[in-house]
């Protein structure tokens, strides 16, 4: 069967977002309440802190059964030429039928892990004027500052389920150019907001002709069905091409964890606060069993091959919103062959340090954004910078609270220009209050 075809989705579970262990808070994985928290030497990034005595992996629930698509199944196609088909999966587990979900009460996860959800001093939201200008070097937002909003308490902002006209062809040159945010296992989200743009069919296949289509990556973490969101990408590459056009994607950090995760696991790396474990990390940041589960060869060569970065038309286009690449290369080939390499090379060290400086944000906010942004430029080329990796809510400072307060919830209809409009953010925050994004660029055509 082609991959991604007829692929289910699961239901969604609540997850532990990112950022969950603080750099001022330390908590075992698997908790250990009595012991008190142990500040890091660092305070830079610390996800996946553990102490030495390390206890066994986490035991995950069964999660519960698959409900019905939401979105017509795709009939069976003939395979494009230039595609190879994954191997067969096993068939699905018959799981216990879920339960009712039980009122929310500010907790981001089963109480698999109940340490994560440990309470912590709270902080004020970076660019809310209650933190110093002074970070850090390497300062990564922790638990207190990107609030966890649960998607089912928020206000939803619906992608129109009516399909748009298919993009024009444009002749010989080429096709039309999208981009589209941050995914996270959302599936539906996902074929909604593609058919919404005319770029895929009733039954999620390629409609587009020769356009041109870019995920930002972050495929995997917190969703219901990240390996299905990757099979959709896999086969409407094949199918884009085909047809004339293109499907490509870049590597988000949540690609670099899982990765890491799987090659990893338990091995410690040098985290410049302590013992720390990508199975920690991807745990704490929103991995999912039955993502780890169906996790093949394919999808693992597949992730490690994706560029870093790429440069279309006048759009410069990355993941994460970081001035970190040019540690990389001076030029956008000499990124991504590092990074190939690297991955290559398989040392979990190298991978790690990749791995946190793609999880540094917020470069191109604030006063220093317009500069941050023309290095990038002024390096790479392009007029614009287009990224995802920080959710707009929390770009802007629209943040909920998780004390139950009724108060507006953020809301995302678009994309977010800002650094003097030489950025744009694509991530709409699909796990929380906003919506999925795929938008044209450049904007306004």
């Amino acid at each position: 069967m082609t991959q991604g075809a007829g692929q289910d989705p699961v239901e969604r579970t609540a997850t532990l977002r990112d950022f969950r262990v603080p750099p001022y808070a330390r908590v075992p994985v698997q908790g250990h309440a009595g012991e008190p928290p142990v500040p890091p030497a660092d305070p830079t990034l610390h996800l996946g802190t553990r102490p030495a005595a390390y206890p066994e992996p986490v035991a995950f629930p069964d999660p519960p059964a698959r409900p019905e698509p939401t979105y017509a199944e795709a009939p069976a196609r003939p395979e494009p030429a230039a595609y190879t088909e994954a191997p067969a999966r096993p068939e699905p587990v018959a799981y216990p039928e879920p339960q009712a979900p039980a009122a929310h009460t500010g907790a981001a996860h089963p109480p698999a892990a109940p340490a994560a959800a440990a309470p912590v001093a709270a902080t004020a939201h970076p660019g809310s004027g209650g933190f110093p200008d002074d970070f850090p070097d390497g300062y990564t937002p922790t638990e207190r500052d990107l609030p966890v909003i649960q998607r089912g308490d928020t206000l939803q902002v619906p992608v129109a389920p009516a399909a748009a006209p298919a993009p024009a062809p444009t002749g010989d040159g080429p096709g039309p150019l999208y981009v589209v945010g941050d995914v996270h296992g959302y599936l539906d989200e996902l074929v909604a907001a593609l058919r919404a743009q005319g770029l895929v069919d009733e039954n999620g296949g390629w409609a587009a002709g020769n356009a041109r289509l870019w995920f930002l990556g972050d495929f995997t973490d917190r969703g219901p069905d990240g390996i299905g969101v990757i099979d959709l990408v896999m086969r409407l590459s094949a199918e884009a091409a085909a047809a004339g056009g293109y499907c490509k994607a870049l590597m988000g950090n949540h690609e670099l964890l899982l990765i890491g995760a799987k090659r990893f696991g338990d091995t410690p790396v040098n985290s410049g606060a302590g013992t720390a474990t990508f199975q920690a990390a991807w745990l704490l940041n929103g991995g999912q069993k039955h993502d780890m589960d169906r996790l093949q060869d394919v999808h693992l060569q597949w992730m490690s091959r994706l560029d870093a970065v790429v440069r279309e038309d006048d759009h410069l286009l990355l993941h994460s919103d970081t001035t970190a690449y040019l540690d990389y290369g001076g030029t956008i080939e000499d990124v991504n062959d590092t990074v190939h390499e690297i991955l290559t090379r398989n040392d979990a060290d190298e991978v790690w340090d990749l791995f946190r400086k793609f999880t540094k944000r917020f470069a191109f906010r604030d006063d220093g954004g317009p500069q941050a942004v023309q290095e990038l430029l002024g390096t790479y080329g392009g007029s614009r910078v287009v990224h995802g990796h920080s959710p707009i809510p929390y770009l802007l400072g629209q943040v909920g609270t998780e004390d139950g307060e009724e108060e507006p919830r953020p809301v995302v209809d678009g994309p977010h220009v800002y650094a003097d409009g030489l950025a744009i953010a694509m991530d709409g925050g699909v796990t929380m209050a906003g919506k999925l994004l795929v938008v044209r660029l450049p904007l306004g055509d």
